[in-house]
């Protein structure tokens, strides 16, 4: 007969089993190179034992307050037999489960010079036993630990992923509203939805005897009905994603313009650097380069090409070859035309209406050398001849002076409004998830949807019901949490009273 106390040691080994057999692990939380600090996070049940040795102290580490300890090796000694000093750092202790992972952790504020940095890393290394390991953190492992100790859901762990990749002001901005949780809320919703009209299936199901063949297809209709709109919402989210995806791989534009226009000048003024060759020889520009900016916030991929010209010059006709492509697939094209032209080439005119009317891309017009012109009537002038030639509307030119640089701060103000009109962002805040959420979208939860209306045109309600729960599996995917038939059960009769 087992007795309350094999019990209860029976309990107590079990967690130390799993104490121990969690191993704790560190890494450098911080750019591996020489810094005013360096911050390595330890995380792990045995993270109170690794700051007892560390500090040789046998105080614990009070819950988020910082203080400044001695660190020690005390596998080495110094030539006065004393443990070698590594580093006097700010610590600071998270006690679980009120800390990133869910464990307990401790971050070392170190002094971050790179010698320091190792030794205390050469040092953790040594506090490894077999009955408690501790070993260096494989990548994302703090955040898969806090996925897995329920701190985070997997929307919330991925919009972590994206905040920290983030380069510009607009991807910070997509990426908080994933990590905030706000894409988990959303999901959550949808969830709740399904299971709901997965429960009054249900219900029809097990209990359709008790119910007329009127309010079966009455019921049936309204989760028909809900289901339209919860199709239609997971769709529009899925266009609102499509338009954001352009804030991660960069807005293209394309300087395009006759040779010698200026557009290598307008590049390297953007870029603040001399990433074009630039030369007064018409040509010079043979090949398409990229250069990616940040633009008001936005992340732009910026794109030289050669000037669209007739050439016999066969270089020079594979650059305009791919000039012309660069200006197809970009989503701006910015059309550069010198002040002092006294005549442009029919095949640019041809390329460049080309892409107005068959291509319907977006063309700004930039007249540079504006330096040149000393009165408004030359500038109306010229805006009315070009605006002839090209068929562009007259507010969509501008005057610039790569020489002076005129004109550079409103080219920039117009190209931010042009983005945010392009993303719609001047609407609402980007939307970003990942490939993987996508995918799960489209292949599990619109499928299952989709499932569901073939079998209700077919009074199928029992495989109507099954598409449903691979659409609620789907949503479970995303968040990274699983449906079970406790909860359609539980939805079941808090709900719609089955017992009765």
């Amino acid at each position: 007969m087992t007795t309350l106390f094999q019990i209860r040691s029976f309990s107590r080994c079990l967690k130390l089993n799993e104490r121990y057999l969690t191993p704790t692990v560190y890494a450098l939380s911080t750019a591996p190179q020489r810094s005013a600090i360096g911050v390595v996070r330890i995380t792990g049940p045995a993270v109170i034992d690794i700051f007892k040795q560390l500090t040789k102290s046998s105080n614990l580490p009070k819950h988020r307050v910082a203080t400044v300890r001695k660190l020690y090796d005390l596998s080495s000694t110094n030539e006065l037999g004393k443990s070698t000093l590594l580093d006097e750092s700010l610590i600071l202790y998270f006690q679980s489960p009120k800390s990133y992972t869910g464990e307990d952790i401790l971050e070392l504020h170190l002094h971050g010079g790179i010698a320091v940095i190792n030794k205390v890393l050469e040092t953790l290394s040594k506090l490894h036993k077999p009955e408690a390991p501790v070993r260096l953190a494989e990548p994302g492992e703090f955040s898969k630990r806090a996925f897995q100790n329920r701190r985070f859901d997997l929307t919330e762990v991925e919009g972590i992923n994206d905040l920290i990749h983030a380069e510009t002001e607009t991807q910070r901005i997509s990426a908080l509203s994933s990590m905030k949780g706000n894409t988990y809320l959303l999901f959550n919703e949808w969830r709740d939805r399904i299971l709901k009209n997965i429960a009054l299936l249900t219900t029809v199901i097990d209990f359709g005897e008790d119910h007329d063949i009127d309010e079966v297809n009455t019921l049936f209709d309204n989760v028909e009905s809900d289901v339209k709109n919860l199709m239609l919402e997971v769709k529009d989210y899925l266009k609102k994603v499509d338009r954001s995806q352009v804030l991660l791989d960069g807005i293209k534009i394309a300087l395009i313009g006759p040779p010698n226009a200026g557009k290598s000048s307008l590049l390297n003024i953007l870029a603040q650097d001399d990433k074009a060759i630039v030369s007064n020889i018409a040509g010079t520009t043979r090949d398409s380069m990229e250069v990616p900016l940040d633009i008001g916030g936005f992340k732009v991929v910026v794109g030289d090409t050669a000037g669209i010209r007739i050439s016999n010059d066969v270089i020079e006709s594979e650059g305009i070859k791919r000039a012309r492509k660069k200006s197809l697939q970009a989503d701006i094209n910015l059309l550069i035309l010198p002040a002092d032209m006294t005549e442009i080439d029919d095949v640019f005119i041809s390329h460049t209406q080309g892409l107005l009317k068959e291509n319907q891309k977006k063309v700004v017009v930039l007249i540079n050398k504006c330096d040149l012109l000393t009165d408004a009537t030359q500038r109306s002038n010229i805006i009315n001849h070009f605006s002839s030639i090209f068929n562009i509307p007259k507010e969509d030119f501008h005057f610039i002076s790569c020489l002076e640089s005129i004109g550079v701060e409103s080219l920039v103000s117009t190209l931010s409004s042009l983005f945010k009109e392009l993303t719609f962002t001047d609407k609402e805040d980007p939307v970003n998830v990942s490939k993987r959420v996508k995918e799960i979208l489209l292949q599990d939860v619109i499928f299952g949807f989709e499932e569901f209306q073939k079998f209700k045109s077919m009074d199928d309600i029992v495989m109507a019901c099954e598409g449903l729960k691979s659409s609620v599996d789907g949503i479970g995917k995303v968040t990274g949490e699983t449906i079970g038939v406790e909860e359609i059960l539980g939805v079941v009769f808090s709900k719609f009273c089955i017992g009765k």
